[in-house]
């Protein structure tokens, strides 16, 4: 109390000076920053008019008191009160999270506070048996799937709601005990989204997964988010339609909209973004928006739809989508060839997006991905850069877009071009790219995978794929290249023993390479699989600081008690 009240008079003296001291607010807020963040900041030294100099004095005098005091109430905060959303800039140091500007950690560490029993008794009535505190299910919860990402905590307890209704109260009940959420879908995500640095609850979303409505006529789909987009497509396949994105196995559609994911069908009908037409989200209050109608095109009001997509839960709860739908191929071509260098086969994927063929898939994977799939499984490819296509349409036209595509091999060094019509042969063509990143792990089956992905300008991507694979092939760890070839998109998985922090850093160096260099040519540092805990130190030279400062403005309006995700997508170090 009686720091309080030494600072409130700082902050009164600083106002009543203002008109003869401009800047003497910044010395009460220099003062409140020392409270939180229990680090020195030097005092403004001031060498102008007289004023000014009483106006130090004055201060000054107070000041011992007011630092005395404090460093008795330094601890007491730290156990009553939440982090702050504007954190310190050494924040790292202070071992309370990660994720801003030179930050290298991958353990993602928080700040936990026991989950009150009020809450526990409240989330058992809302979900009844769909609630867990078994430790084996928490941290199963807490720790991705395929991330190499961890945290120094896991959630405390694990609700699986089943309607929008249990979602709302669970949120509401959270709020108000001011307990971290954790949204959680098919925790296929690899940035460490689903992590729970600082316990709370998790919530599981996979028993929400009803197909609510399917509009034929319209072409498009009502579903909660619980549902994966290989179920989906299941029950979409007898009426003629499918659902276009083809991220990894096991993606739900709520994570899909929280990461904006696209996948090898982006080159032909776009990302998320593109194919979600309106969402239902419950806010950090319990309060549920809808953000659009379903009519295919709207101009009505802020766009809530395309701020949700892609914001990782950091600032709702998606419990339903409306998606657009797409009709079946009539007939469809995959079609194989090889190159003698990677940047051969990127040339000639930017040849053939120029030549305004409307390919759907244009994959390409090095010859050490190449190997790899040998290994996983038993085949015999020549193991050389290799790019894999699809087309679509009517028989004629599939066909007079694979001949052309040929031609434009032939004119890249290219050789080996063969097609399948056949489904069965198709599928096991891409059967190599869909389980790629299985087959990396069969080549050191004890490592983890630290995975890029960079994306530039169509123009930018030959060199870019060039000036990595340098780099690559210059380390001591085994590294492989996939790339989405037609929308410049690439990926490196990179494995590494986690038990050799040498090796994890050397990780950490190349993906930083072709992040930067990716920013260079006015890429970005992740094209499909989000920001989460490891791509937040990249935003604001990709951003710069006035668009995350808006990011984050927009989180605190919606999220006041930051309760949604916190940790995730906005950098630490950013204030406002």
């Amino acid at each position: 109390m009686a720091f309080s009240f030494w600072l409130a008079r700082l902050r009164l003296l600083s106002c009543s000076k203002k008109s003869a001291v401009p800047n003497a607010s910044r010395q009460s807020s220099y003062l409140y920053k020392f409270q939180f963040s229990g680090s020195q900041r030097n005092v403004p030294s001031t060498t102008a008019e007289k004023t000014k100099t009483q106006f130090f004095s004055w201060s000054s005098s107070l000041l011992p008191l007011a630092l005395a005091v404090s460093a008795g109430s330094l601890a007491f905060q730290a156990q009553n009160t939440q982090p702050s959303l504007c954190e310190p800039t050494n924040i790292d140091s202070r071992k309370v999270s990660i994720g801003g500007k030179t930050s290298t950690e991958f353990v993602v560490k928080g700040i936990h506070k026991d989950v009150p029993q009020e809450l526990i008794d409240e989330l058992m009535a809302i979900c009844q048996d769909n609630l867990t505190l078994d430790y084996d299910e928490r941290f199963y919860h807490g720790k991705p799937q395929n991330s190499f990402h961890k945290a120094v905590n896991i959630p405390d307890v694990v609700v699986f709601p089943r309607s929008e209704v249990e979602v709302s109260q669970i949120v509401k009940s959270c709020d108000k005990y001011k307990v971290p959420i954790v949204p959680y879908g098919g925790a296929t995500s690899i940035e460490g989204h689903t992590l729970s640095p600082n316990g709370g609850v998790c919530i599981d979303m996979t028993l929400m997964k009803r197909v609510k409505a399917l509009h034929i006529e319209d072409m498009d789909v009502i579903v909660e988010p619980g549902i994966g987009w290989m179920e989906l497509n299941e029950y979409l396949e007898p009426y003629g339609l499918f659902f276009p994105l083809d991220p990894g196995p096991g993606a739900t559609i709520g994570g899909m909209c929280a990461t904006r994911c696209s996948g090898s069908l982006a080159v032909r009908y776009g990302t998320m973004r593109d194919n979600v037409i309106s969402l239902k989200v419950v806010l950090a209050n319990g309060d549920i928006v809808k953000t659009a109608s379903r009519a295919r095109k709207s101009a009505a009001g802020y766009d809530l739809t395309r701020l949700m997509i892609g914001s990782e839960g950091t600032l709702g709860v998606i419990t339903e989508v409306t998606l657009r739908l797409q009709k079946i191929p009539e007939h469809s071509v995959v079609a194989m060839c090889n190159f003698p260098t990677i940047k051969d086969a990127a040339d000639v994927a930017i040849a053939t997006m120029l030549s305004g063929i409307q390919v759907s898939r244009v994959e390409l994977l090095d010859e050490v991905q190449v190997r790899a799939v040998n290994i996983a499984n038993g085949k015999n490819l020549p193991e050389v850069p290799t790019l894999m296509f699809e087309f679509i349409g009517t028989e004629a036209y599939s066909l007079e877009q694979t001949k052309i595509v040929q031609r434009i091999v032939s004119e890249h060094n290219g050789s080996d071009f063969v097609f399948a019509e056949d489904p069965q042969a198709k599928k096991e063509l891409w059967k190599i790219r869909k389980e790629a990143l299985w087959a990396c792990f069969a080549m050191e089956p004890n490592f983890e995978a630290m995975i890029s992905d960079v994306c530039v300008p169509l123009s930018h991507l030959a060199e870019l794929i060039s000036r990595s694979k340098q780099e690559l092939d210059a380390s001591s760890l085994v590294c492989t290249v996939i790339a989405h070839a037609g929308d410049g998109n690439f990926h490196t998985v990179i494995l590494f023993d986690p038990n050799q922090e040498e090796q994890r850093r050397e990780a950490e160096r190349l993906n930083q390479f072709m992040v930067y260099t990716a920013l260079s040519m006015e890429g970005t540092c992740t094209g499909e699989h989000g920001v989460g805990t490891g791509k937040m130190k990249y935003l604001e030279k990709e951003l710069g600081i006035e668009a995350l400062k808006t990011m984050k403005r927009i989180k605190e309006a919606l999220d006041p008690n930051n309760i949604m995700n916190p940790g995730k997508l906005i950098p630490p170090h950013v204030c406002f």
